[in-house]
């Protein structure tokens, strides 16, 4: 049965912003209720009443979210969605266009992410508290009731020895940490203890190194080098400077309630048997690797492990990985290029007569920005729709690509002037989508991050006019897998380009390429199709044979690694004719038949190589050598007869000399 239509409630916030009921009408995202102007407060008995029919109801404001969920939860309702409307169209200077966007936002919040799985941490309030001085013992000292605390002072410093011992006072230097919340181990040098009879200041004695320290939190107030990389998003790491009181406060004030369990999203989703990192101990991709910026992510074999606990979800990994091996959880890929589909879809169903612009932000710092820019500045144009997703680290090529494809003008993605991580994967992204954009006809700065601390940086990033419409565009639906979808939003946005192209040169590192043969030296070993992690290269059980699927090839290099023969070279780039071909051959030859029994058992080529390459050896020179050189032409049990039959050892060398013995040394 067709699913019940929803029931959009709008509201004008007091007349403050208007509301095109037209627009609303021709998207069709649901049935439209006769617009408010004061929903959250004198015109409540209209949301009981929406309640009351039992349909879907959508609520086109997020300030009194809150109140709409307590007066659903005592009706007994629970399918209510909120989309906001206002800071992100509604309160504008181009408001009064803004009905195509905001109906396009109130379709998409039916558009529910899929779920996604949580891991757990736990604390017992163990704290272990670094400082060079007194103001470790003073932070010990106020966070002692709510932790149990351990101070850890660095060589050298001069501490006040505590009139009573309400916690310890160690020394140490630490050569190692790792760890997360509930779960730390540090290894200090320098380890010891105070001398009980300690009088001006404390004196270690006895000093050794390797200790181990576990603990739940690490409190560091040396003022120093940070433990970790990425320090401020390890969990359970706190850092301040010891000469800021106002940092040092805060930070205590954070430490003193980390006891108990805590949950955090497992921000990436990781397909161990997708991963291109390593094969046969040969290293092929190490994107993520060198993107992580919390050290999260290690290798482990073939593959690469992902620490869920240390992750701090900036999706770097993600963006960039062309197997789709992990792959973003907050939302998935698959969830965010379905809300786009909905979002373009219905901006031009809504009556909408320009390319709008795509702008992906994040809550932490864009939100704030387009709300300050909604109450203070001219607010977003009626063009621009805003996507809120976790981190615009996350955003990898296929979103961008799906964005353009469904009828986006250009694609925006705001982030802070000077962002506090290194966002290297996101500007790698963004030069490829420049590269194969600018080869299908789309204007240079199609894509680009708007970098801005303030409302009025944004609006000056924003405001210039809108693109024009888009004469074609896609409405493909997202598939699930992220490397399908990267391929299939690169077609689509090709086919749906100012100036299709066939082809698209590529810099080293691209997601997309080909594997070029050198066929004189190819042996047809296989060893390429045993590595290649996503079955680009495959063989012929029927015949010798080497195949090649190009819109599978990630450009790991295994293959290239591999290859005994060095006959293996990559090729970036995007070939949309052989992306459309079944596999193409790259090198096939009859099978080399025993030259006993007939039986085929390998390729002429190998070994043709390999009679060469021993031709040379003493040990298959002279007559004894010619026949060595036949068994090689041999299946494996012609081989045996022939070695038995004719009764030479094709590992036997020269007669050796005669053992002397001291019979030899009588006269």
């Amino acid at each position: 049965m067709p699913a019940t239509p929803r029931l959009i409630l709008t509201c004008s916030c007091e007349g403050t912003m208007p509301l095109d009921e037209r627009a609303l009408e021709r998207a069709g995202c649901g049935r439209i209720a006769e617009g408010a102007t004061q929903l959250c407060r004198a015109q409540l008995d209209r949301f009981r009443g929406a309640l009351a029919e039992g349909v879907p109801v959508t609520v086109a404001c997020t300030q009194e979210q809150p109140l709409f969920e307590e007066v659903a939860e005592e009706h007994g309702v629970t399918d209510i969605l909120f989309a906001n409307i206002r800071e992100t169209g509604g309160w504008s200077a181009d408001a009064r266009a803004a009905g195509p966007k905001m109906a396009a936002l109130i379709a998409a919040a039916a558009e529910e992410a899929n779920p996604y799985e949580i891991t757990s941490m736990e604390s017992a309030g163990v704290a272990l508290i670094l400082g060079a001085g007194d103001e470790a013992v003073a932070a010990a000292a106020t966070l002692a009731d709510s932790l149990d605390v351990t101070v850890l002072i660095v060589p050298g410093a001069t501490v006040t020895p505590p009139r009573r011992t309400v916690f310890p006072v160690l020394q140490g230097q630490i050569r190692k940490a790792q760890g997360v919340l509930g779960a730390f181990e540090l290894t200090v040098d320098a380890y010891a203890a105070p001398a009980p009879s300690s009088r001006q200041t404390l004196v270690f004695e006895g000093a050794r190194n390797g200790a181990v320290s576990r603990c739940d939190l690490v409190i560091d107030l040396t003022g120093g080098r940070p433990l970790f990389p990425a320090d401020d998003l390890r969990p359970g790491y706190f850092r301040a400077d010891p000469r800021d009181p106002v940092a040092v406060a805060e930070t205590l004030r954070q430490a003193a309630g980390m006891v108990g369990t805590f949950d955090k999203p497992r921000f990436i989703s990781f397909a161990p048997q997708l991963c291109a990192h390593s094969r046969n101990k040969t290293t092929g991709c190490t994107r993520c690797l060198d993107l992580c910026p919390t050290g999260a992510i290690t290798p482990a074999g073939d593959t690469v492990a992902i620490d869920p606990n240390i992750c701090a979800g900036c999706g770097q990994c993600a963006a960039a990985c062309p197997t789709g091996a992990a792959s973003y959880a907050l939302p998935d890929v698959e969830s965010l290029a379905r809300r786009l589909r909905t979002l373009l879809r219905t901006w031009y169903q809504a009556g909408g007569t320009v390319a709008p612009v795509v702008l992906l932000h994040d809550d932490a710092h864009g939100t704030p920005l387009i709300d300050a820019s909604a109450r203070f500045g001219r607010g977003l144009p009626a063009h621009v729709i805003p996507v809120l997703v976790n981190e615009v680290t996350q955003i990898g090529p296929e979103i961008m690509a799906a964005a353009l494809a469904y009828g986006a003008g250009v694609v925006r993605i705001l982030t802070p002037h000077r962002p506090r991580h290194d966002i290297g994967g996101l500007e790698a992204t963004l030069d490829l989508m420049a590269t194969t954009g600018s080869a299908m006809g789309h204007g240079a700065g199609t894509i680009a991050l708007v970098q801005a601390d303030d409302p009025d940086a944004m609006e000056a990033a924003l405001w210039p006019p809108a693109p024009a419409a888009r004469d074609k565009r896609s409405s493909f639906l997202a598939p699930g897998a992220k490397r399908s979808l990267l391929t299939t939003a690169f077609e689509e946005m090709n086919q749906t380009a100012p100036s299709p192209a066939r082809q698209i040169p590529l810099e080293a590192g691209a997601p997309f390429g080909a594997v070029v043969l050198d066929t004189a030296a190819c042996t047809l070993c296989l060893s390429c199709v045993g590595v290649c992690p996503t079955g680009a290269l495959a063989d012929n059980p029927n015949q010798p044979m080497l195949r090649f699927t190009e819109s599978a090839c990630v450009q790991c290099g295994l293959c290239a690694a591999t290859c005994p023969e060095t006959a293996i070279t990559l090729e970036p780039r995007i070939d949309f004719d052989a992306w459309n071909q079944p596999r193409r051959i790259l090198k096939e030859e009859e099978p080399f038949c025993c030259t006993s029994c007939g039986k085929a058992f390998g390729t002429r080529s190998s070994i043709e190589r390999v009679q060469a390459k021993l031709s040379d050896h003493w040990m298959f020179a002279g007559p004894a050598g010619e026949a060595r050189l036949r068994v090689l032409t041999m299946c494996d049990d012609c081989r045996v007869q022939s070695v038995v039959n004719d009764g030479f050892d094709p590992h036997e060398g020269a007669p050796r000399p005669r053992v002397r013995t001291s019979d030899d040394y009588r006269n």
